[in-house]
Formats: C-alpha cells, sequence, structure tokens
C-alpha cells in the first residue's frame, strides 16, 4: 500500500470528523476531496464506514449523559419518550435509506456537480434560516413533543443527497419548527447515533464481499483521524453556535461549492 494513500485516508478521516457534525456535509466534502486527489474506494465504503470513528466521539463526550439515559429508561417517562422520540425521528430514513441504497451509492455519490450544487443551495438556506427573527419554544432536546421529532426525521431525510448535510437538515428544521439554536444541534447529535450507526451497519452487509485487506487498513486510519477531529467538534460546536449561530458554516458552504463548481469547469 503506497504511503500517498494512507496519507489521503488520514487527511480524510480528519475531514470526516470536522464537518460531521456541522452543518457542512461531511459526505460531500469527502466526496469532493476524494475525487480532486483521484481517491477511490470499492462501493464508496471507505466515505460511510470511517463514520463509525464520529459516532464513537458522540458516545465518548455524551458517555455521562448516556449512561443516566439508559439508567432512568425503565423509570422516568420523560426519558423513554426521549428515546421514543429519537427513534420515531430515526424511521423515516431507515426507510428511504434501505429502499434507495443503490440508488444513492450509484448515482447520487458519483455526481460531483451535484455535491458543489448543493453546497451552495443548502449555504443560502442556512443563511436565510439563520437570519429569521424566529422565536423558540422549546430549549431542550428532550422536551420536544413527539410529533416534532417525527417532522425533523422528515427533515433529515434530505441528507440522501450528498452535499446537503445530514446535521444541517435536522438542525434547519429543528429551527423552522421551533427549537432553539442549541437544542437543535443536541438534537441533532442524538439522532446521529442511530442513523450512522445504521448507515454503517448497511454499508457493512452490502459491500461485506468485496472489501480488502487494504482496504480495511485504510478504513483504519479514517476511522482513528475521525474520531479525534469528531470529539473536539462536539466538545466545543454548543457553545459556538450558542453565541454565533451557523452563519460562519453557510459561508463555508457557498465558498467550498463554488470553488468545487470552478474547479470542475476548469478540469473538463
Amino acid at each position: 500500500m503506497e504511503t500517498q494513500t494512507i496519507v489521503e485516508a488520514l487527511f480524510l478521516g480528519l475531514l470526516e470528523g470536522l464537518t460531521e457534525f456541522i452543518p457542512v456535509s461531511s459526505t460531500g466534502h469527502l466526496l469532493l476531496a476524494g475525487h480532486f486527489l483521484g481517491f477511490e474506494s470499492n462501493g464508496k465504503t471507505f466515505e460511510v464506514l470511517i463514520q463509525l470513528g464520529a459516532i464513537l466521539a458522540i458516545l465518548t463526550v455524551y458517555f455521562g449523559r448516556l449512561l443516566k439515559i439508559a439508567r432512568d429508561l425503565p423509570s422516568d417517562p420523560k426519558t423513554r419518550r426521549f428515546v421514543t422520540g429519537v427513534l420515531i425521528a430515526f424511521l423515516p430514513a431507515v426507510v428511504i435509506g434501505v429502499l434507495a441504497h443503490g440508488l444513492i451509492k450509484a448515482i447520487l455519490f458519483e455526481s460531483p456537480m451535484l455535491i458543489c450544487t448543493m453546497l451552495i443551495l443548502g449555504g443560502l438556506i442556512l443563511l436565510w434560516v439563520d437570519r429569521l427573527d424566529l422565536k423558540p419554544r422549546y430549549h431542550d432536546a428532550m422536551d420536544f413533543p413527539l410529533p416534532l421529532y417525527f417532522k425533523i426525521g422528515l427533515f433529515q431525510c434530505f441528507a440522501m443527497i450528498p452535499g446537503t448535510s445530514r446535521s444541517g437538515s435536522t438542525i434547519v428544521g429543528a429551527l423552522l419548527l421551533g427549537a432553539d439554536k442549541r437544542s437543535a444541534a443536541e438534537f441533532s447529535f442524538f439522532l446521529a447515533m442511530p442513523t450512522m450507526a445504521g448507515a454503517f451497519a448497511l454499508d457493512l452487509f452490502k459491500n461485506r464481499n468485496v472489501l480488502t485487506f487494504d482496504d480495511l487498513t485504510l478504513i483504519g486510519v479514517g476511522f482513528l483521524a475521525a474520531f479525534i477531529s469528531a470529539v473536539l467538534v462536539v466538545r466545543y460546536l454548543l457553545d459556538y453556535v450558542s453565541r454565533h449561530g451557523y452563519g460562519l458554516f453557510a459561508w463555508w458552504r457557498l465558498v467550498v461549492g463554488t470553488v468545487g463548481l470552478v474547479a470542475l469547469i476548469l478540469m473538463r
């Protein structure tokens, strides 16, 4: 295995961890970076499987909170309602992900132009929502009404299109439906756990016969890098968005999408 390929896997892993939980589309960034670097993985599995590092980052940072939820689940109605809400929000992604897995991987993942377009469109939407004079009605992700969890889950389904952003879709949906900026971001963390774990399991199952030892080595490098960088993001993101909102991430999307489009046109 070439050293350059290991370095590319390390870079892409860092990129995954840094972008997974901010509304800029980690998958879009990975696919664009892989396209310009000439990085190829069997069945585009690398880009999905290294997300396990980001999942473990949430579990690490939120370990105490998750342990409390597990302890309170048998006896506390509020905790049971919250866990039910997360599962309800997860359900739409399960249905669409299973039904459209082949289409998403074979067509949408292979369209850098679409990714750049969605980065720009999502940036404009995020900038618009961030500047709205919204009046939040919900300030704790554990207190959302059950129908609100389901509606946020529907918003998450837009993230099936690379470049849209899973966290971005859930955050925008939550903000428009009455959540404040902090609780919207925090719920996107909780919803990420079953969603990303499900995507990981489905992709691993679908591609179990095409993965090689070299693939697993690269995935391991990317996984470790994603875990380290994602821990840093999860630790500091909530405080940042509470104070500054999402404007920075909207401009980030606009810049990356525009630069990507220009590069694609010039390369043609």
